[in-house]
């Protein structure tokens, strides 16, 4: 028996089943996990969802987002849950390290395991059951494809594919990367189940508070630096940003994918001064890959075009690394910048021709 069907012999019974995903969770994360609750709550498992730290508020009208559990704020609520499962699930990461404390409660477990992520480079051995594919647009696509391999598609009802939708949407930021003709017939099918996307798309795109739409407006104008022999771009803030904005989890989101919006940058860079670490976003436009920088000089990781790393050398420093890589990859970022047109090489095409 292999381990999809050890896995499907599980759940035919109700069993004890947590869903976690990873520290600062986005809106794949969320997604990926509610999705599954709201499916296995009607076929009569007993749910927990747990992650390590808080979720940005505008996630917070997703049907049982109140039912999440932090574990930096229920520390002690947390371990005996995970310690009582039977079956775990690990939504959009693929390392321990990316769930804390909460990593270690599952590792020391007999519970069955069950990754589904779309990261690279996937740690091997922590999961019985692994559906890892890294060309997918998020993981919310790969519970789509999970619910189709268990025999699900019954109970995929108006909330469940809204969760899913949550995931495709934000992962794709709009469905303007990382997309696919799959992504797309994905989202037509979840809106033939009822999902009304210009909704969804208000609710997680114009929401901002005042607070935040502030803080963009003094990065933009006091703390970004465009470097365009590298078609670079790179927005700061200190620790006294973070006072005098009373920047809490959840406010610098997406603020760095305004520098691609710059015809001539194709990289940009979030670098931002946290107490005791400093942290770097990464995200690129075309074939450049970010993940390699990430992972190469600043102990991080994540996706091709999407990635983010850290250093304990300060602010100042951090950033004249960063403009130390440019150099080594200014061929690749030059190839990147000469704009193609995306027809070229598919066929010639022909005109529409009327009766």
């Amino acid at each position: 028996m292999d381990s999809l069907d050890r896995l499907k012999d599980l759940l035919r019974q109700p069993r004890k089943v947590v869903l976690t995903s990873h520290r600062n969770p986005d809106g794949d994360a969320i997604g990926s996990m509610l999705s599954l609750y709201h499916l296995m709550y009607q076929l009569g498992h007993q749910l927990h969802m747990i992650v390590p730290s808080a979720f940005p508020e505008f996630l917070d009208w997703m049907p049982a987002a109140e039912q999440i559990l932090i574990y930096d704020e229920a520390p002690e609520q947390c371990p005996p849950i995970v310690q009582d499962a039977e079956i775990i699930f690990y939504l959009d990461f693929n390392d321990l390290e990316r769930i804390d404390k909460i990593g270690e409660l599952c590792h020391a477990t007999q519970a069955f395991k069950v990754m589904i992520d779309h990261h690279l480079l996937p740690q091997q051995g922590i999961a019985d059951y692994m559906l890892s594919n890294s060309t997918a647009s998020s993981t919310c696509e790969l519970v789509w494809d999970f619910i189709g391999l268990m025999g699900w598609q019954a109970q995929v009802n108006c909330t469940v594919a809204e969760c899913i939708f949550t995931g495709l949407l934000t992962d794709t930021g709009g469905f303007k990367y990382g997309t696919s003709p799959k992504v797309y017939r994905l989202a037509a099918l979840l809106i033939e189940q009822g999902v009304d996307d210009v909704v969804l798309q208000d609710r997680l795109f114009n929401s901002m508070s005042e607070k935040q739409l502030r803080l963009l407006g003094h990065a933009l104008a006091h703390r970004m630096e465009i470097l365009d022999e590298y078609h670079t771009g790179i927005i700061t803030l200190t620790k006294k940003d973070y006072e005098r904005f009373e920047i809490s989890r959840g406010d610098t989101e997406g603020i760095v994918n305004y520098l691609l919006k710059l015809r001539n940058v194709k990289l940009a860079a979030f670098i931002h001064e946290q107490p005791t670490i400093t942290k770097i976003s990464l995200r690129s436009k075309g074939d450049l890959s970010v993940q390699e920088i990430a992972q190469k000089y600043f102990k991080g990781g994540g996706h091709k075009n999407a990635s983010g790393g850290y250093s304990y050398i300060g602010l100042g420093p951090t950033v004249r690394k960063f403009k130390s890589v440019l150099p080594k990859i200014r061929d690749q970022l030059n190839k990147v910048a000469q704009i193609p047109d995306p027809c070229r090489g598919k066929g010639e095409g022909k005109p529409p021709t009327s009766e």
